[in-house]
């Protein structure tokens, strides 16, 4: 098993806390969200990490871990750095977004199994915006479920039927290692081929991770939701840091 972190974004919605850091290095309760990452990571047996970096990348000073720079950082996005890392290995990665916090257990209960692509997801996502001004309602990473499969991933996913639940997408996800074989052909031929918007993104090379999953999806490719109502909280802005803070009183996994 591998795992691949996310930390490559520039935090511009942080405003002067990330001008000379990447949002992996804000801290909470004297250790910062990539430290508390590789920590967890550790402590369920994942010890061969690897870390996208980009803005500000020289920060990020941790040690025993891989570091792959997304080059293009400033013009990309999310998907381009998850394939910056992403090889033909011969084991299942876990990915992570590096600007969130949860618990332990919700990445315990994502390695249960190995199969497939499986992604962490909470039912109960409305109640975390009630006090989230600065990041409203509309911005969460929907998923659509229907017979345990996520059938739509993107933002603002509104509308489902009586068989249909909406979640929203924790920024992690267990990828098999048949699916990263799958994604890496599929991401190979889009590179080549592909040209205008992608799914909701300008481009490819603007992509989320999202739109990738969701390509995925349309090539029916199955994606399973592992339902999590453990503690999470994505930090985009000051007020989410602040919200974190309260939730995470103290150092605990």
């Amino acid at each position: 098993m591998k795992a691949i972190i996310l930390a490559a974004g520039m935090g511009t919605r942080l405003g002067s806390l990330t001008k000379k850091i990447p949002k992996c290095m804000l801290k909470i309760f004297n250790q910062t969200l990539i430290e508390r990452h590789v920590e967890i990571l550790r402590n369920c047996g994942i010890n061969d990490i690897i870390i996208v970096t980009g803005h500000q990348n020289e920060v990020i000073d941790l040690s025993n871990v891989t570091y792959v720079k997304n080059e293009n950082f400033k013009t990309t996005n999310i998907n381009e750095s998850l394939f910056c890392a992403l090889k033909e290995w011969d084991c299942s990665v876990l990915v992570l977004y590096s600007d969130i916090i949860f618990e332990q257990k919700i990445i315990s209960d994502i390695l249960e199994s190995r199969e497939g692509i499986r992604l962490a997801v909470s039912l109960n996502w409305k109640n975390r915006y009630d006090d989230r001004k600065m990041h409203p309602l509309s911005e969460a990473e929907n998923v659509l479920i229907e017979n345990n499969s996520i059938v739509q991933i993107q933002k603002n996913i509104s509308k489902s039927t009586l068989d249909q639940q909406i979640g929203e997408f924790l920024g992690i996800m267990l990828i098999s290692q048949e699916h990263v074989k799958i994604m890496l052909k599929k991401y190979a031929h889009l590179k080549k081929t592909h040209t205008g918007t992608f799914h909701k993104s300008q481009s490819l090379s603007n992509a989320y991770a999202t739109d990738m999953l969701q390509e995925l999806i349309n090539s029916e490719i199955k994606i399973t939701p592992v339902i999590t109502e453990d503690k999470w909280r994505e930090i985009d802005t000051v007020e989410d840091l602040e919200i974190a803070k309260k939730l995470f009183r103290q150092k605990h996994f």
